[in-house]
């Protein structure tokens, strides 16, 4: 069996973005550019005040000066500042003909019309000078930037209107066995609820991609393979469950009619040793253990990166934060195994505190965790205060 890093280096290797997509910029947060996007003009586009007070000359007798006119955010004005003259401004209003500096009110003090100064001043003091942020036609951004507030608001105000990006995955979802029954039915006899459908629709759209649930595929070939081609049109698709050798386990066999290339099929980690990874064309297919936390802890090991790399990330690995064990782990003798815990901060430390269940085949295995933590095989006891590094579930690089 090859490595976890073997593994997911071939994920990788694999795959490449989605062709990229034009949106308009109210629609295009959390997309990822796929060009680099330009500056349509200056900004300031022109020098502007930084401070409600005077504008004036720096040049000249400025013991005294007179008011003449006022000039206004949105509102500039159109009087020529002379020597030994000033102007009332406002924050973020653009600077009268003739004017250098900006005094602050606060350092000023009137007598009639007169302006008094009650400090010396200096030639672009208190001025934002045109392009200061930007000039026009400058970079903003470059490919491969996650489109994010602060990104969306530069962009707007260089009057971005449009911008070119990777697309959101849309991600089939087969879910397959007859012991399977929807949300909403009673179980009968050896038949559980679906419960892993439900899990990674919710983890997908927590990462941004769009789930098409499939449905249940029945333990035939004839049924696999309808639910496999209606999966094949998405972007990714992730089954679940029949990637064993069992009697009923038809995936791989219905996926190599459709023309399947395995790239690997188990990995010596635990749990999720039983993962199926390859291609049907240009699209990535995710053969996921049954087992409910082992089908969470592969996803985001295996078809998160994936996702990623699909959306036009630059970095689509999944992060790793230095951590503290609050409590002492016991390693696997054979395989790499991933510990569901919770992250918690504690005096400018990450604390890594182990879930209380590891089971592979229980939901409660992974209810509050957010992380996984990586212990490698043969490490025998770890105990509190170890320094490891964890996988943050919510955390991801930029």
């Amino acid at each position: 069996m090859i490595s976890y890093q073997e593994a997911l280096q071939i994920v990788l290797d694999s795959i490449r973005a989605l062709p990229p997509v034009e949106l308009p910029l109210s629609q295009a947060v959390g997309r990822v550019l796929a060009q680099p996007v330009t500056a349509r003009w200056d900004l300031p586009p022109a020098d502007n005040s930084a401070m409600d007070g005077y504008a004036l000359s720096s040049e000249g007798n400025l013991s005294r000066l007179t008011l003449v006119g006022a000039a206004f955010a949105g509102h500039p004005s159109d009087r020529v500042v002379g020597p030994g003259e000033a102007t009332k401004i406002t924050t973020g209003a653009p600077l009268p003909k003739g004017a250098d500096a900006v005094v602050p009110l606060e350092e000023t003090r009137l007598e009639g019309e007169m302006l008094l100064l009650e400090k010396q001043v200096r030639k672009g003091q208190h001025v934002r000078p045109r392009g200061e942020e930007y000039h026009s036609g400058e970079r903003l951004l470059e490919p491969g930037i996650c489109l994010k507030a602060g990104e969306i608001g530069l962009l707007a105000s260089a009057g971005i209107v449009r911008v070119r990006v990777y697309p959101k995955p849309r991600v089939a979802i087969l879910s397959t066995g007859d012991e399977l029954v929807e949300l909403g039915e009673m179980p009968g006899p050896g038949q559980i609820v679906n419960s892993n459908l439900h899990l990674l629709a919710a983890r997908l759209r927590e990462i941004d991609c769009d789930p098409i649930p499939i449905g249940i595929g029945r333990d035939t070939p004839e049924a696999i393979a309808e639910g496999l081609r209606s999966g094949l049109k998405a972007d990714l698709l992730l089954t679940t469950g029949g990637v064993s050798v069992g009697e009923r386990d038809h995936v791989q066999e219905s996926l190599q009619a459709l023309g399947f290339e395995k790239k690997f099929w188990k990995v010596a980690i635990k749990p999720g040793k039983p993962i199926l990874f390859g291609m049907v064309g240009e699209v990535p297919v995710f053969g996921l253990p049954g087992n409910p936390a082992a089908s969470a802890a592969t996803f985001d090991l295996f078809a998160h990166p994936a996702l990623r790399r699909l959306a036009g990330h630059r970095q689509p690995g999944p992060p790793q934060v230095a951590v503290t064990l609050a409590e002492p782990v016991r390693a696997d003798a054979k395989r790499q195994i991933f510990i569901w815990g919770y992250l918690e901060i504690s005096e400018s430390e990450f604390l890594f505190r182990p879930s209380r269940r590891q089971g592979s085949g229980q939901n409660r295995s992974l209810q509050g965790a957010n992380a996984l933590l990586p212990v490698d095989a043969g490490a025998g006891e770890l105990p509190a205060g170890s320094r490891l590094k964890a996988i943050p579930l919510y955390l991801s690089p930029m």
